[in-house]
């Protein structure tokens, strides 16, 4: 009995502690808000702080829309002519003018005119241009900017970007002079810089694009027909800028019974360029398929001199090194010499091989 009193004592003991903690910790975070508060007020004579749930429930009242402020927090929703400060929002920030700092929101910001400092939103931020970063769960559009833009699906700027978009599904912009980074597509006019989509990239001019298929006005696409050592015969598209292009194709193996359908994918890169020649580089990942049980997959790379025929067609051939990983009787035979060799306890083996790839390439 007198050990449970005891025990009851000192958990009491605890909790009053605690409480007188949390009183502490309470107390302190008011005097420090209130603080910057005044500091605000004072160096803010331009500029109003403003304090509320959502419009027009603030401490600028129904007259917020008109006020420009140093500093601002909303439970909900807060409305401004203009921010000069920090800007804080559980759901949305609505600038209806410039924003010259930086606005944190828990869904969205929207900025009418110019943002030249950062935005953070848990979904989407819109404004007018910038200089800043603007960073979304979702999706950043603009008129222009000239900032970073980094979102989960979507970068949109309907002028210019001069900095870098990376958005996991799209960029989209006008004139580029920075990168666009995307995890399907990026589509722009005129690019100075890299284009990287994990698909296609779309523009007028850019000559540094890198994904499967690239689709510029000025730059080349053409269809190719290549065999190599284990007679697999390709039918690809290669597209791209100047410099940098991509890969995609399908064919047949001539050797095997059964793993006859070849599909590669890739990038490859254009080296001292002349009027009638240039060296071409190219890293693929290929495989072949009986479409049933096991697997051939195939990385190579490969240089292959090319001499060009006239103004739309290439002969090219050259060496290539492989490494193939398989675990089909066909796919382990199909090569008889090997660098290298071993097998695993899966029954696959891994094994790596020269070879040599050749064709011709029509351009349009």
């Amino acid at each position: 009995m007198k050990t449970s009193l005891t025990h009851i004592k000192n958990s009491l003991s605890v909790n009053i502690n605690f409480k007188k903690a949390l009183h502490v910790i309470a107390l302190g975070l008011v005097i420090l808000l209130s603080s910057s508060l005044t500091i605000f007020a004072q160096e803010g004579k331009a500029g109003k702080v403003n304090i509320g749930i959502i419009y027009p429930v603030s401490t600028n009242g129904t007259h917020a829309a008109l006020d420009s402020n140093v500093f601002s927090l909303n439970l909900l929703v807060g409305v401004s002519a203009a921010e000069k400060g920090l800007s804080f929002a559980g759901l949305s920030n609505i600038i209806r003018k410039n924003a010259g700092g930086t606005q944190f929101a828990g869904f969205s910001n929207h900025i009418g005119g110019k943002a030249q400092g950062a935005q953070f939103a848990g979904f989407i931020n819109t404004y007018g241009g910038g200089n800043g970063a603007a960073v979304a769960g979702f999706a950043n559009i603009a008129k222009e900017n000239s900032g970073m833009q980094i979102s989960g699906f979507l970068n949109w700027a309907g002028k210019n970007v001069s900095a870098v978009q990376i958005g996991g599904f799209m960029n989209k912009a006008a004139d580029v002079k920075g990168s666009q980074i995307a995890g399907f597509i990026n589509i722009a006019k005129k690019v100075k810089g890299v284009q990287l989509a994990g698909f296609i990239n779309i523009a007028d001019s850019s000559d540094y694009p890198i994904g499967i298929i690239n689709i510029v006005k000025n730059g080349e696409k053409s269809i190719a027909l290549t065999t190599n050592q284990n007679l697999t015969t390709m039918a690809t598209f290669r597209s791209g800028g100047k410099v940098l292009y991509g890969i995609i194709g399908a064919g047949y193996n001539f050797k095997n019974k059964d793993e006859v359908y070849a599909f590669e994918a890739g990038l490859g890169a254009h080296f001292f360029q002349s009027e009638h020649f240039r060296l071409n580089a190219e890293l693929t990942g290929g495989s072949l398929q009986d479409f049933k049980r096991g697997n051939y997959f195939k990385s190579t790379f490969q240089l292959m001199p090319a001499l060009r025929i006239g103004p739309h067609l290439e002969i090219f051939a050259g060496p290539s090194f492989n490494f193939i990983s398989t675990n089909t009787e066909e796919g382990k035979t199909l090569q008889k010499h090997y660098v290298k060799t071993w097998d695993r306890k899966d029954n696959t083996l891994h094994g790596m091989f020269f070879g040599y790839t050749g064709g011709l390439a029509v351009s349009f």
